[in-house]
């Protein structure tokens, strides 16, 4: 017993550090949880009240994606002519 008092002693300050590097992340735990806890609160009463913006983002997002598939399908359409009349195989062509 004797012999784990005296390296504590002669360790004292790395095991101050280690105490406080376990305060540090047991603080950044504790502050972590709370803010998911808070969003979580957040979201719920949105979600519970219903938000007119919650419907106009929707509707934006859903426009926003027919839009990037209209586009996608062109752009494949003008990869496909191109391959075509510059007579590059579709295996040649890099991601």
């Amino acid at each position: 017993m004797t012999s784990a008092r005296s390296w504590v002693r002669e360790n004292s300050t790395l095991m101050y550090f280690l105490a406080a590097q376990g305060a540090a992340l047991l603080g950044g735990a504790a502050y972590g949880l709370s803010y998911m806890v808070r969003l979580e609160g957040r979201v719920n009463t949105l979600e519970t009240r219903g938000s007119s913006h919650l419907e106009q983002i929707n509707t934006r997002l859903t426009v926003t994606e027919k839009e990037t598939q209209t586009n996608d399908l062109r752009l494949k359409k003008i990869v496909e002519i191109m391959t075509r009349e510059l007579h590059i195989a579709p295996s040649r062509i890099q991601p």
